[in-house]
């Protein structure tokens, strides 16, 4: 158990700056996990924001976050501890 298994919900640093701007992703929202926004929101507008119909595109979107969000807690930890971070094996 544990791990990353979705290779698609993998934070980018580098985004298509131009996409975010011409999909009108608001700044806020224009992260790591941008890019899954892009086609998240495609999808909400195509099925009339119909919440069953885009479960797997807003998964993965939550999942990015998840990780971009345990990323940040672990760059933090190595900060706080002088790089010394104990691994948690589940």
């Amino acid at each position: 158990m544990g791990g990353r298994h979705n290779a698609a919900a993998e934070p980018k640093a580098d985004q298509d700056l131009e996409a975010l701007k011409a999909a009108k992703i608001p700044l806020a929202f224009r992260d790591k996990c941008g890019h899954l926004l892009v086609g998240l929101n495609q999808c909400r507008k195509e099925n009339f924001y119909q919440m069953s119909k885009c479960g797997h595109e807003r998964h993965t979107y939550e999942e990015c976050e998840y990780y971009a969000w345990m990323d940040r807690v672990a760059k933090k930890k190595a900060s706080d501890y002088g790089g010394v971070v104990a691994q948690v094996n589940h």
